[in-house]
C-alpha cells in the first residue's frame, strides 16, 4: 500500500522516460490548480532619441579660430667691449657724513667687588655620615626553626603501608545466593500465535475515496448587483442637497476662449540684436630694429671716478712693555682646594674558602645510594574457576526458545497475488486488484 512504483508505463499506454511518481501521498493530497501571476502595467522607460541630427561646432570653435604659429627668432647676444673710463666709487654717505676727532672711552662707575676668601680647610663630611654612625652590636640569631632533614640509617625495605596491613588470609568459601533454574527444558515448539493475532481480525479494506470535481454551472438567475450595504442601510426620506455653489450668470457672446494671459500680454520678449564679433587683426611683424638699451643704462653712466676713501680713523694701539697679568676673579676666589682622596669603606670578608677542590656531589646523590634489588614474593590467589581446556556451550536461551521463522514475501513481487481477484489497468499501466472476500461480495450484491 505505501509502495511507490518503480517501473515506466508498458507499451500500449504514454511512452515517456521519467519514473511514476505515484504514491499514497500524492493520491490523498492533490495539487490545486496554479495560477500565473498578472502581468506589469508600468511603461517601459524607454530611450527616446532626438530625430534633429546634432551640430558638431561649439562656441569655442566657432570664435576661436586657429591660426598659424610660426617659430620665435631669437637675436644673438651682442659681445662685451670692455670701456677704457674708470668708476668713481663715492657715495653720499661719504660725502655728507664727516669724521670727528677721536673721543676717549668712559671709564666704568661700578666698585670693584671685593671678596675674603676662609683659609680654614673644608670639612667634607656629609650630615648622614655623622649622624647615622654603625653601632657595634653582635648580628642576631635566626628565629626560624633548623628541619634539617636526617636521613635514616636503616635499609629501605620498599613494602607499602597495605602490604604491612592487609595481609592475604587464603580464599575465603562463600555461598551463591543465585536461585536454581528449575526451569524445564519442553521439546515441543514455540507457539508464535498472541492475543494481538487472536482478537484482531484483518478486515477488508474499503475503497479509496476519489473527490471528483464538480463541473462549473452557469447561473440562471439574472445578478441583481445588491450588497449587504444597499440591503441592509436603506437612505432615509429626506429633502436632496442644495447647491453650495453661487450663481453665475451666462455669457451673452459665445466667443472662443483666449489662450493669452496679461503675462504674455504686457511682458513681450524684446528683440534681440545680433551679438558683434570682430575680426582678429592680422600679425605683420615690424620692419625696424628694436633698441634694447634701458633708462638705467642711459642716464646712469659712471664717468672717470677715483676708488672711496675710508672715513673712519685707524685704532692707535700703544705697545706697553709690562708683563700680561692673566689673573681673573674666578682664579683669586675660587682656588683649588688642598683634598685628599678618601679610600672606600670595605668590611672584612666572612666567608671562609676550602682549600679542598669541590666535589660537586648533591645531596641526592650523596645519601640516596643505589641498592640491590629485593625480589618480592608473588600473593595472587590461585585461579579456582573451570579449565581452561573445556569447550564453551553455544546453547542460549533465544537458540533454544526462539525457533526461526518462515520469511513473509511481499505481495508485490508475484505476478498473481494469492488471495487477490485482478480487477485492470488505470491510464498509467498500473494493475488493479481487490481482495477475494471484497470481489465475491460484490458478485454476491450485483
Amino acid at each position: 500500500r505505501c509502495h511507490r512504483c518503480p517501473h515506466l508505463p508498458t507499451w500500449p499506454y504514454k511512452k515517456c522516460e521519467k519514473p511514476c511518481m505515484l504514491s499514497e501521498y500524492t493520491d490523498q493530497y492533490h495539487l490545486y490548480p496554479i495560477t500565473l501571476p498578472r502581468g506589469s502595467f508600468k511603461p517601459k522607460e524607454a530611450y527616446k532619441m532626438a530625430q534633429i541630427s546634432m551640430e558638431g561646432i561649439s562656441t569655442t570653435k566657432g570664435d576661436y579660430i586657429a591660426h598659424e604659429v610660426l617659430p620665435q627668432k631669437r637675436k644673438p647676444p651682442e659681445k662685451h667691449v670692455k670701456s677704457d673710463e674708470s668708476m668713481d666709487l663715492t657715495s653720499t654717505y661719504k660725502q655728507d657724513y664727516n669724521s670727528y676727532p677721536q673721543v676717549s672711552q668712559v671709564p666704568s662707575c661700578l666698585p670693584r667687588a671685593t671678596r675674603c676668601v676662609p683659609s680654614a680647610k673644608m670639612d667634607t663630611n656629609t650630615t648622614y655620615k655623622g649622624d647615622y654612625v654603625l653601632w657595634n652590636e653582635p648580628k642576631t640569631e635566626m628565629i626560624r626553626p633548623n628541619n634539617r632533614f636526617c636521613p635514616s640509617e636503616e635499609k629501605f625495605d620498599h613494602k607499602t603501608i597495605v602490604q604491612d596491613d592487609y595481609l592475604y588470609r587464603g580464599p575465603v568459601a562463600t555461598q551463591s545466593c543465585k536461585p536454581l533454574n528449575l526451569v524445564q527444558k519442553n521439546k515441543v515448539p514455540f507457539e508464535n500465535t498472541t492475543n494481538y493475532r487472536v482478537n484482531y481480525v484483518p478486515h477488508p479494506l474499503k475503497k479509496r475515496y476519489i473527490h471528483k470535481y464538480e463541473k462549473y454551472k452557469v447561473n440562471e438567475i439574472p445578478f441583481d448587483g445588491l450588497t449587504t450595504h444597499k440591503i441592509s442601510y436603506k437612505g432615509l426620506a429626506g429633502q436632496p442637497a442644495k447647491l453650495a455653489k453661487p450663481y453665475q450668470t451666462k455669457r451673452l457672446h459665445d466667443l472662443p476662449f483666449s489662450s493669452t494671459t496679461e503675462f504674455q500680454e504686457k511682458y513681450q520678449a524684446w528683440p534681440r540684436p545680433l551679438v558683434f564679433t570682430k575680426k582678429p587683426d592680422v600679425y605683420l611683424p615690424s620692419l625696424e630694429k628694436m633698441d634694447l638699451h634701458t633708462t638705467t643704462q642711459i642716464h646712469y653712466k659712471h664717468p672717470n671716478g677715483k676708488p672711496a676713501k675710508i672715513c673712519r680713523s685707524l685704532p692707535q694701539l700703544k705697545k706697553s712693555t709690562e708683563p700680561f697679568n692673566s689673573s681673573s676673579i674666578m682664579k683669586e676666589d675660587y682656588k683649588p682646594w688642598l683634598c685628599k682622596r678618601l679610600k672606600p669603606i670595605t668590611h672584612a670578608p666572612e666567608l671562609t674558602f676550602p682549600a679542598k677542590p669541590m666535589d660537586c656531589l648533591t645531596t641526592f646523590q650523596a645519601h640516596y645510594v643505589p641498592h640491590p634489588l629485593t625480589v618480592m614474593k608473588n600473593y595472587k590467589p590461585g585461579w579456582s574457576g573451570p579449565n581452561q581446556h573445556t569447550l564453551l556451550d553455544a546453547k542460549t536461551t533465544y537458540g533454544t526458545s526462539y525457533t526461526p521463522k518462515r520469511i513473509v514475501r511481499c505481495l508485490a513481487s508475484y505476478k498473481d497475488p494469492p488471495g487477490y481477484v485482478f480487477e485492470g489497468t488505470d491510464a498509467d499501466g498500473h494493475s488493479l486488484y481487490l481482495p477475494a472476500s471484497k470481489s465475491e461480495c460484490l458478485q454476491s450484491g450485483h
